[in-house]
């Protein structure tokens, strides 16, 4: 594009008032904001569009049952996609931090992406049985590495290359365009549905292509060097600060909660596997659909309750997934997962239910740290976290044995104690 088209671009899509000045970046940095600005929202967007392609919680799960891989892998999707992207952190930060230039770190993190996704569709193709849910979990570990060090580099190269006040208008772009491809891959699902598995594939390719021209994208942003000090040792600093759990009960009341309420993210891949069992895979497009639904219009009503009670979010959400998942295990009993529309709706309450921990969760411990304990709480409960989402890979594996109506029952099960544990944390919203 060239410099006018870009500034028309820059002008039409972002929230600049005319004569307003770039808040909290270089002049440098402003002159060029216009191609910054447009750079991480196709950038940002193509990273979505293409992690939703590539979902675990529900396509990943799909496709390891639509090629036969062996029931307790599945269970190993969610645990490896979450704490993948989590632990890592700790020991990436400070080597991140480091970098005068962090935008080289992101794009090589696309790359890492796209690689893992590259592995996944190759299995996919060539592939099947305990092979393919081999080669799939191996994909997606790279897929989840790369995509921690992403996350530490990412906040660091938006703030020094966009304005404040045009951050979250960046975010919102990128986030609507890469709905809509979501919601355009959910219905040639559901409306093509003979070519299912060749969609899927064609997603896969597409999402490891979307990640590679996203790290070409962010690598020519124009990014001035930054501060290299003060990095530290992340897993060093999270082992030393374990001692606040015992000298914090509401932060070691906290964690407990969230890790019992991860049931609400572990669950999906099961809700795949009944409907699969019924509806001779038929289900996968309206499953999407209904998650892409539910994202959409519970995200702003759980923040709007966030700010008035995380905590009773937090009770809500294990009680409102507990029911999804419930309501899958009477639909599975009644014979109804073979439906269109039946096993999409208990989804449809999960997703709901998953959005609210994400919510009330990341509100609940900003709340509830002191000011200058905060990064260091979130490090903690990071790092728990991390270790319980491994965990329940083995669990899930276990339970898997058992059948997923099992499974399902023990994390419904999982998620009414995590909303028991959430009623006695400390109020701390609004009321």
């Amino acid at each position: 594009m060239t410099r006018p088209a870009v500034q028309t671009a820059y002008d039409m899509l972002s929230s600049e008032d005319e004569g307003r000045v770039c808040r909290d970046i270089s002049d440098a940095a402003c002159k060029v904001q216009p191609g910054s600005f447009l750079r991480h929202a196709l950038a940002l967007g193509l990273n979505k569009s293409a992690d939703g392609l590539v979902d675990p919680k529900l396509v990943l799960s799909w496709l390891m049952t639509y090629l036969g891989a062996p029931a307790a892998m599945i269970g190993f999707l969610v645990p490896i996609r979450e704490a993948g992207a989590l632990l890592p952190q700790l020991f990436t930060a400070a080597r991140i931090r480091a970098m005068a230039r962090r935008k080289w770190a992101w794009a090589g993190a696309a790359l890492g992406q796209g690689l893992g996704a590259a592995i996944i569709a190759l299995a996919a193709l060539t592939t099947q049985g305990a092979a393919a849910g081999i080669l799939i979990l191996l994909g997606l570990a790279v897929l989840a590495v790369s995509r921690s060090a992403a996350s530490v580099a990412y906040k660091d190269v938006l703030g020094k290359t966009v304005a404040k006040g045009q951050r979250g208008t960046v975010a919102g772009l990128a986030g609507t365009w890469a709905a809509g491809v979501l919601f355009t891959f959910a219905l040639a699902l559901i409306w093509l549905a003979e070519a299912r598995f060749a969609i899927v594939a064609g997603a896969l390719i597409a999402a490891a292509l979307a990640w590679f021209l996203a790290g070409a994208v962010f690598a020519g942003l124009r990014e001035e060097p930054g501060e290299t000090e003060g990095g530290g040792n992340g897993a060093a600093a999270a082992i030393a600060n374990l001692r606040y759990l015992r000298e914090d009960r509401g932060l070691a009341r906290f964690i407990i909660a969230r890790g019992l309420l991860t049931a609400t993210a572990l669950a999906p891949p099961w809700f795949v596997v009944l409907a699969s069992e019924s509806a001779a895979l038929q289900s996968l497009g309206a499953l999407v659909l209904a998650a892409a639904v539910a994202a959409l219009v519970s995200s702003y009503v759980w923040g709007r309750l966030a700010d008035r009670s995380s905590r009773l979010v937090l009770v809500l959400t294990g009680v409102i997934g507990a029911g999804a998942m419930g309501l899958a295990l009477a639909i599975s009993v009644a014979g109804l997962a073979g439906t269109v529309w039946a096993m999409p709706l208990a989804l449809f309450g999960l997703m709901v239910a998953h959005q609210g921990v994400r919510l009330g969760r990341s509100t609940y411990i900003v709340d509830m740290a002191p000011p200058e304990r905060r990064a260091i709480y979130t490090a903690i409960a990071n790092t728990v976290i991390g270790v319980i989402l491994l965990a329940s890979g083995v669990f899930g594996a276990l339970a898997a044995l058992g059948g997923a109506e099992l499974t399902l029952a023990l994390f419904a099960l999982m998620a009414l104690g995590g909303a028991w544990v959430a009623y006695g944390l400390k109020e701390l919203g609004d009321g």
